[in-house]
């Protein structure tokens, strides 16, 4: 029996219901893995972004603080007592750290959402409305 394919736009005014492939289901499962991921890493942003802005404020209090002073500078659990410019110097080496964590971070996001952009226009093109991929 030969079997024309019908189009989308032939199903639906069919009735019919798309079938959906073993290569449809992997690409929504691969959506829904990418948008996970997704939601993890806008998480670690946020938390990226926020340690910036926390070292900017502190950045910011040291530079009213006098040259010889003394100041406390945590590393881990603990604090130490370093002379301000080592302080100052220790500080800017961590945003440079959390800046590039940052890039890092915005670099994967930019490709997961070109990544499940794509999948959107395939599965939207073989699923039309039947099938809902806004997050």
């Amino acid at each position: 029996m030969n079997r024309r394919m019908l189009t989308r736009e032939e199903e639906e005014a069919a009735g019919e219901e798309i079938e959906v492939r073993r290569e449809d289901q992997d690409k929504i499962n691969k959506f829904s893995r990418l948008h996970q991921h997704e939601l993890s890493i806008e998480e670690d942003l946020t938390v990226k972004n926020k340690e910036r802005e926390e070292l900017d404020d502190i950045s910011s209090e040291l530079e009213l603080a006098d040259e010889d002073d003394i100041v406390p500078y945590k590393v881990g659990d603990a604090f130490f007592h370093v002379p301000l410019p080592q302080a100052q110097e220790m500080l800017a080496i961590s945003g440079a750290k959390i800046e590039k964590e940052i890039e890092i971070l915005e670099d994967k996001l930019s490709d997961i959402r070109e990544e499940m952009g794509q999948l959107k226009v395939e599965l939207y093109a073989r699923f039309g409305k039947t099938i809902n991929l806004e997050t």
